[in-house]
């Protein structure tokens, strides 16, 4: 798979030790990733650039993660969302505001998340056949 066929992923995460293990481990997985920490700094790459996913921390300062989502679901359509959250009531929050949208809750193994991460874009391949 060429650099050009790889499924982008933009990361928005404002702890810096999770956003890098996350990039690090998306990165090995095969995904490309472009990480950035916060919400805010998101949504100008959303605009400028295709992503297949939007990975987001739900709780993050100056806009969360589901303000995110919404912008995301406006700016880029196409683009699915994934939520990672260490809040269990802001991911019953997240589910009802994102329907569509995944949520996995920290401490998750890397396995877990590349797992998920794999499985929507599965989903996509089938369903464009």
């Amino acid at each position: 798979m060429s650099d050009t066929d790889k499924l982008r992923i933009l990361l928005a995460e404002d702890e810096d030790a999770m956003r890098t293990y996350l990039e690090r481990a998306l990165e090995k997985a095969g995904y490309d990733v472009k990480a950035v920490d916060r919400g805010t700094a998101a949504i100008p790459l959303l605009e400028s650039e295709r992503f297949d996913l939007l990975l987001s921390d739900i709780v993050m300062p100056e806009m969360d993660g589901i303000e995110l989502a919404q912008r995301c679901n406006e700016i880029s359509p196409r683009t699915k969302v994934m939520f990672i959250t260490g809040f269990a009531a802001v991911s019953l929050k997240a589910s009802r505001e994102q329907p569509q949208a995944k949520v996995l809750s920290k401490p998750f193994h890397l396995r877990d998340l590349v797992m998920e991460v794999d499985r929507i874009f599965e989903g996509e391949a089938t369903a464009s056949l």
